[in-house]
Order: C-alpha cells, then sequence, then structure tokens
C-alpha cells in the first residue's frame, strides 16, 4: 500500500476521502460508509494464493460500482471503475468474468501485455481466433495472442474471454471501466486458485481491505 500510494502521487491520481481511512475510522458512530461496504469500494490486494506477491498478484483499488440488484433495475447503477497497479513483470493468472464486461486502459508508467483466448462452452480455452476492440479499431489475433498497451491505449474485455496480463517495462497504472462486479461470484480462473489471500498479520493495519469489511 505505502509503495502504491508513492506511485499514486508520482502518477498524480488521486484516490477519494477513505482511501487513507485507519481501522479506527471505520468505527466511528457517526459515518455511514454502509454504501462502501455494499458495493466492495476500496483495497483489494490479492497474491491469487502464490505466496508470491511480486511474481503473481495484483493490487486494485475500486472507486465505484453498483450492485447486481442495482443492475436488475431499468435505471439502476450498472458501471464501476477500479484502479489496478501492475508491478513490472507481475502477472494476473487467466481468468474471465461471467457478468462484467470491462475496458482495460494503461494510465501510464509502463505497458500493459494482455493475452486472449475464447472460451469454449465448457470453460476451457478455445483454439479460435480473438477478435476485440482496440480503442474503437478491431483487432484480430490467434488463440493465446498478445496485446500490449501503451500509455493511453485501452481493449474492451467482453463477458466469457479469458484474459491475462502482466506490465513491461516498469510499474503501470491501469485504469478499469467496467459494468457492476462482484468478484465474489463473478470471476472464473483456469486454472484453480485463491481469488482472495489469507492474510498473516504481522503488523497492524495501514488500511483495511475489501475482504475485512465483514468484520466491521
Amino acid at each position: 500500500m505505502q509503495e502504491s500510494i508513492t506511485f499514486l502521487h508520482k502518477m498524480n491520481f488521486f484516490l477519494p476521502p477513505f482511501w487513507h481511512w485507519s481501522p479506527a475510522d471505520w468505527r466511528k458512530p457517526d459515518v455511514d460508509f454502509r454504501e462502501i461496504i455494499d458495493q466492495q469500494l476500496g483495497w483489494d490486494i490479492t497474491d491469487f494464493g502464490s505466496g508470491d506477491f511480486e511474481k503473481i498478484g495484483l493490487l486494485m483499488f475500486t472507486l465505484r460500482n453498483g450492485t447486481f440488484e442495482e443492475l436488475a433495475k431499468p435505471l439502476g447503477k450498472i458501471y464501476g471503475e477500479k484502479l489496478l497497479i501492475v508491478k513490472d513483470s507481475q502477472v494476473t493468472p487467466t481468468h474471465f468474468h461471467f457478468q462484467k464486461m470491462e475496458d482495460i486502459i494503461n494510465r501510464g508508467g509502463g505497458n500493459l501485455v494482455v493475452q486472449l483466448w475464447n472460451s469454449t462452452p465448457e470453460d476451457g480455452l478455445a483454439d479460435t481466433d480473438v477478435t476485440v476492440s482496440c480503442d474503437g479499431v478491431r483487432r484480430r489475433l490467434p488463440a493465446g495472442g498478445t496485446i500490449t498497451l501503451t500509455p493511453g491505449e485501452s481493449v474492451c474485455l467482453p463477458q466469457r474471454l479469458y484474459h491475462k496480463f502482466w506490465a513491461e517495462n516498469g510499474t503501470t497504472l491501469v485504469g478499469e471501466v467496467n459494468r457492476v462486479n462482484d468478484d465474489r461470484i463473478d470471476n472464473r480462473f483456469y486454472e484453480p486458485i485463491g481469488r482472495f489471500p489469507a492474510v498473516e498479520e504481522d503488523v497492524a493495519p495501514l488500511h483495511l481491505l475489501t475482504i475485512d469489511y465483514p468484520n466491521l
């Protein structure tokens, strides 16, 4: 978190006020933060069960989100926005989303490499060509092919499209604009892994993670 905050200051990217709340701030009786909890806003850090965050891991901050209940309403809040910080060569494993469509945007730093596969009806990796939209331009690549997003470039990832990504040439600030997201039920990883980490607390928490909210 401390490294990421320093990086965000360097990139001139600012988070909403609750980013710096301490665990004690969450217990103030005069603050109504139910929306933050219900929409899973805030810090989310995972090593995907790898035990090696530097190689396989991701730091995220959800700035805004709706809920599946809102998604069902004619005029509900159906969008979300995340911030991802991807370290150089740090991998997010192959996965897709059942419901969420997302635009992945390189906001600066290094490059973001995205590897893509269509999925089969049985949730396997298809061997068919993949077609995606990159900033309004349709691109076609073979199964398992990669696209490299330089700062300012983006790709639109529809539902059930397997993707894996990592950064090159330095830590990369990645934006995500998406439909309503619920990471507890909407992720399908090609290889069984742990989406949420088991944290061994050896120091007092600096800020809470979204997985800490049920304990509030």
